[in-house]
């Protein structure tokens, strides 16, 4: 069983962790190993695993299970470990989050499945999903309509918070999404709904400006997690300038990361320079770095690791 239950009062950073593959494209669990331990002696303050940007849907069942197993092994006693389950067949969802929280998992991820064209599908979806996963699997709804192309409104997740119990975590990715976030915490409150937690993806493209308007916090991946630690750290300390001080020194490398089709190779490719992953490799069809690339990264990382050493020692 999990030390940790994922709940309403989670905050800070879960960080998205990537999934290493070996040049053969095999699973790597040994660098996993390294990967989640970086994870942790960084600051986070829990970890997502099987997401979007973690190549859940190349892996195999088998794959998947094995990698999460050795994850949640690896952290359960100190760090809450949350499993992206998203799929279209409820019965499969259900196995693999089962699963999940017998091995010690805080809870699961789940994103709409694709054409729930109306909101009236998008509760009836959820009503059956939670049905399926049990009520004592808390739940995080991941709202991330440019991939999903699921668009769900305020109230719509106002009335899922309000129905289902088990559902404790909003992951916001809808952009523009500011007055969205704004909006989820008025409504909640206006309507005397239970505040559920709110980490917030893209990224972490518009953390500072997210956090300001009620964000708990950040789940997504970056290859330098330890910004986004401080920058949440920064902002619950009331330090907000310093907090967007952090946060502007490794920007470019933020936005460079957020390039769609692209992005993961740079992160990958980031924590194999960091000594963290033995292999920058995707899964195919995925994408890859041109020695263009490689030398245009070189730049950036100087630039961006010189940035963070100057803004250190000026502090």
């Amino acid at each position: 069983m999990a030390a940790h239950r994922l709940s309403e009062d989670a905050k800070g950073v879960y960080i998205i962790s990537a999934t290493p593959f070996g040049d053969n494209g095999a699973l790597d669990l040994d660098s996993a190993d390294r990967l989640t331990d970086f994870y942790v002696e960084t600051g986070v303050d829990g970890i997502t695993i099987l997401g979007m940007m973690g190549e859940a849907p190349k892996l195999s069942a088998d794959e998947a299970v094995a990698f999460m197993k050795r994850v949640v092994a690896r952290v359960r006693d100190t760090h809450p470990v949350v499993v992206g389950v998203s799929g279209a067949g409820l019965d499969n969802m259900a196995r693999l989050a089962g699963t999940a929280m017998d091995a010690g998992a805080a809870g699961v991820m789940v994103a709409p499945m694709a054409g729930l064209s109306t909101e009236e599908r998008i509760h009836a979806y959820y009503a059956q999903v939670f049905k399926a996963l049990g009520e004592d699997t808390p739940v995080c709804y991941q709202d991330y309509p440019q991939t999903t192309g699921v668009h769900i409104s305020v109230g719509c997740f106002t009335r899922l918070t309000r129905d289902f119990p088990q559902l404790v975590m909003l992951k916001h990715e809808d952009c523009p999404g500011l007055d969205k976030l704004t909006r989820v915490r008025a409504q909640a409150e206006a309507e005397g709904v239970r505040r559920v937690s709110v980490l917030v993806g893209n990224g972490g493209l518009y953390l500072p400006q997210e956090l300001a308007r009620g964000a708990d916090g950040a789940m997504t991946g970056f290859a330098y997690p330890e910004m986004l630690v401080g920058v949440v750290g920064k902002h619950r300390d009331g330090e907000r300038d310093a907090a967007e001080d952090l946060f502007d020194a490794y920007l470019p490398l933020v936005r460079h990361e957020q390039q769609p089709g692209f992005g993961l190779a740079v992160r990958k490719e980031i924590l194999r320079r960091r000594g963290i992953i033995e292999s920058a490799a995707t899964r195919a069809p995925g994408p890859s770095l041109t020695p263009d690339d490689h030398k245009e990264l070189d730049r950036l990382i100087a630039r961006v690791e010189r940035k963070s050493r100057e803004l250190t020692d000026g502090s």
